[in-house]
């Protein structure tokens, strides 16, 4: 006997090509308990209230007999209906379907509702049916990948791609979460609000580092999804990068994701930030002893901050949620941010449009900020229409967000970056100057007020920040209205830099050439 198996398996593994599966591992019965199945129905026909206790945890493929398959869907038709369920109004739907003889007739039903005598385990069982049918989509799923795999002439990125966006489908399609009792939400909603009274910047999220910003928001809140939009060369990158830059020296770990650049151009963006050095001269390394002494002592204080970069191009979901989940766990991440969303992919999944994936995106995103109690921050790109508005008012609106409406209806916010300078606007209606200055547009806030808040922008250092902090724009402002004589005799002069400013200026007195500039 033990003879005649070793001469079997001899036919079926080759010499060189491992060993290979016996015809009795392809004869397993998929996952299934028809007993359950019966037992479920039965209860459904004799209880009226049976079918709300499982109706958010059975579907249709749940059940594997073809025929018990079948009455499901009739009682789900009669629910829709709000129709009473019991074996005479099941066979009396199944005869209009034309499919009572194909289930077993009357006869089988009749036995359905003699094999139990109550509900009162229906939703254990239907959670063991629900669990045997992700099972079975489990083994399709290995299945149709293994399958796949052998072929000689698939390629195998596309297949890890589709094998990724299945697995995320089956992943997503059973979460489901469990009613909770209000009592233990109301005891952390009160625990948040304390945490929040015993900051002294009365923050309850994390600040970006924005003081008129952080003000309107309350810094960013945990499980929002947050767009920021805006049209190319309005400095969507640098806005976030200076936030990441403000949120990391606070000690808060920050995870940004480049679809559009490297990882070496988005650490000279924040060096330029940081060290306050001319993006051209770190370009071409034209630096003189004073920025490379500069440049030496900022980046340490740059490489102590928890700041995680990943430029994976054409990043998907399923890879994002992967990664998101590993930072949170090991790093502690407080915050993710995705440069930008319209790059992003739903590999493996078909789509009928770009505009349904790009919807799908943003879903997942907001589940993912869900699941991971952070906000994530994602940045979008705007339609065209903005430059075709007519008259001088080029400011963004919600209906201008590119490819998906759905990216307004599944953020908590939206944000424009709007810089009027670009658009030749130098002066706002009350004749206040707009050179260097941006607009953060609050359009949408789900749990709080929209507005406008103003900010310094200074292209030459790819940098955002408070308006208070622009000693250098208010004294390029000086410079362009005060008399020429006065101003040259003031720079030949050996008078210190800080007498450039007025000492009653809102922003203060400048700080002396060479010296440490504030943050």
């Amino acid at each position: 006997m033990a003879e005649a198996a070793e001469n079997t398996k001899r036919r079926y593994n080759k010499p060189g090509e491992g060993t290979m599966k016996m015809p009795s591992e392809y004869a397993k019965l998929p996952p299934q308990a028809i007993e359950l199945e019966e037992a479920i129905l039965g209860a459904l026909m004799i209880e009226k209230d049976a079918f709300s206790v499982v109706c958010d945890v059975l579907k249709e493929n749940c059940f594997y007999k073809e025929a018990n398959k079948t009455i499901f869907k009739a009682i789900n038709t009669l629910a829709q209906l709000q129709l009473p369920i019991d074996m005479l109004t099941v066979c009396e739907q199944l005869k209009k379907e034309k499919k009572l003889k194909e289930v077993g007739g009357e006869y089988y039903i009749a036995q359905l509702t003699s094999k139990v005598n109550s509900s009162v385990h229906i939703e254990y069982h239907a959670r063991i049916l629900a669990q045997k049918a992700l099972a079975r989509e489990l083994i399709s799923f290995a299945t149709e990948i293994e399958k796949d795999a052998y072929n000689e002439n698939s390629d195998v990125d596309d297949l890890v791609q589709r094998a990724e966006g299945m697995l995320f489908e089956i992943a997503t399609g059973s979460a489901k979460r469990d009613f909770t009792e209000i009592q233990p939400i109301i005891k952390e909603a009160i625990k948040r609000v304390e945490d929040a009274s015993k900051r002294s910047d009365g923050m309850s999220g994390i600040p970006s580092g924005f003081t008129e910003l952080d003000k309107m928001t309350s810094g960013w809140q945990r499980s929002d999804l947050v767009i920021i939009a805006a049209r190319p060369a309005m400095g969507k990158t640098a806005f976030v990068l200076s936030m990441a830059r403000n949120m990391a020296e606070a000690g808060n770990p920050i995870a940004v994701f480049s679809l559009e650049m490297a990882n070496v151009q988005l650490v000279n963006r924040l060096l330029v930030n940081v060290c306050e050095i001319p993006g051209e001269k770190i370009k071409n390394g034209k630096l003189s002893s004073e920025d490379w002494n500069n440049l030496m002592q900022r980046s340490r204080k740059l490489e102590e901050m928890p700041i995680y970069l990943d430029d994976s191009a054409g990043l998907s979901v399923m890879e994002l949620n992967t990664k998101a989940r590993r930072l949170v766990k090991e790093h502690g991440v407080k915050c993710i941010i995705i440069d930008y969303l319209q790059l992003m992919n739903a590999s493996g999944m078909k789509f009928g449009s770009r505009e349904q994936e790009v919807s799908m995106i943003s879903r997942s995103l907001k589940q993912l900020a869900k699941e991971l109690d952070i906000p994530i921050i994602a940045l979008s790109q705007l339609n065209r229409s903005v430059e075709k508005k007519e008259g001088g008012d080029k400011r963004p609106q919600l209906s201008d967000l590119r490819e998906s409406g759905a990216i307004e209806q599944d953020a908590d916010m939206v944000l424009f970056i709007h810089r009027p300078e670009y658009y030749k606007i130098t002066q706002d209606e009350t004749g206040a100057s707009l050179k260097g200055i941006a607009e953060i547009i609050i359009a949408k806030h789900r749990n709080g007020a929209t507005g406008d808040v103003r900010l310094r922008f200074r292209n030459e250092l790819a940098r955002f920040q408070n308006l208070e902090e622009g000693f250098e724009a208010y004294a390029a402002e000086s410079f362009e209205s005060a008399p020429r004589h006065t101003l040259q005799s003031r720079i030949n002069s050996d008078e210190p830099a800080a007498a450039l400013v007025d000492s009653s200026n809102p922003f203060g007195a400048m700080p002396p050439l060479g010296g440490e500039a504030p943050f």
